[in-house]
């Protein structure tokens, strides 16, 4: 239903969310199937108000609605992503109607349905069930424990009951890749499915390493004379093992030297990034007789 959901509630774009739930309220005693009797247009209009009130009711919905205007958000929202966690159970309890009438089937088929395999309603002879909400976790990783995967206990909290899960984290769980356990979410109020967990990484910063996408860097210091005549130096991986780096002369400040397939392994195919090494020259700030002796006679040399 491609409509404009403030147009559907008669508010305004700025309405507060007690002012959309105030004006749904009215519109749903206006147009609930148990006052319009088997009124086919009404039947419709209650559920196009319904749908918008799931929408602009979630703030996460509704910043989407109005980011992406209403053909947008139908591309990005299916009918059961629109009313996944949605709750009419207060308002239609103020009401005096009962949901699970509303929803209930009666001579075989159900009697009232949102269609399109939405969570209150399905096709056929299926009764309406509510599937309950999603719960996103948001998972701590190291750099460590993302290059090797690792095992990790999450605790939920179920309507007073603690839950503890053992999630297997596969290698190359990145920053806002998620895991998703089916079944694991929030209870449905309605005696439905309950909803799904997403597991969502968060990398924690690592005292040597920084990471951008699945390449590591790394910074490491050399002498000036280093810099100059060449060298080689040894690098940790994440892995702890040193890899050894020859320096060509004449390296400059800042250069990124690349130690390919030594990066963070990628969650679907497996393969690795890259292993970049910063090289910062070391100027000292002070300088021995010998040295400013050393430098002067450069200098006057030419270099």
């Amino acid at each position: 239903m491609a409509e404009d959901y403030y147009k559907l509630l008669g508010v305004a774009k700025s309405a507060t969310a007690e002012e959309i739930k105030k004006a749904y309220r009215k519109l749903a005693m206006k147009y609930h199937p148990d006052r319009t009797k088997g009124d086919k247009a009404a039947e419709d209009q209650f559920k196009k108000i319904s749908e918008a009130y799931a929408v602009l009711s979630d703030s996460k919905k509704r910043k989407e609605y109005d980011t992406f205007g209403s053909e947008g958000f139908h591309q990005r929202f299916s009918q059961e992503d629109i009313f996944r966690g949605s709750n009419f159970s207060d308002i239609f309890n103020d009401l005096g109607f009962d949901l699970n009438d509303l929803f209930s089937s009666r001579g075989g088929r159900s009697r009232f349905t949102f269609g399109g395999g939405g969570p209150f309603g399905g096709a056929g002879q299926q009764q309406a069930q509510m599937k309950g909400g999603d719960v996103v976790y948001e998972m701590p990783l190291t750099l460590r424990e993302i290059a090797t995967g690792t095992n990790k206990a999450v605790t939920l909290q179920h309507q007073g009951q603690t839950e503890r899960i053992n999630v297997k984290i596969p290698k190359g769980m990145l920053s806002g890749k998620k895991l998703r356990l089916a079944g694991k979410g929030n209870p449905s109020p309605y005696g439905g499915p309950a909803g799904d967990l997403y597991i969502q990484a968060k990398v924690l910063n690592d005292p040597v390493f920084s990471a951008e996408g699945q390449d590591l860097y790394i910074n490491h210091e050399i002498k000036i004379s280093e810099a100059l005549l060449g060298t080689t130096i040894s690098v940790p991986t994440l892995d702890d093992r040193q890899l050894s780096l020859k320096i060509p002369p004449g390296t400059k400040h800042g250069t990124k030297m690349r130690l390919s397939g030594h990066g963070l392994p990628s969650m679907k195919s497996g393969g690795k990034g890259h292993l970049y090494v910063r090289i910062l020259i070391q100027v000292p700030r002070t300088l021995t007789a010998e040295q400013e002796k050393l430098v002067s006679d450069l200098a006057q040399s030419g270099l």
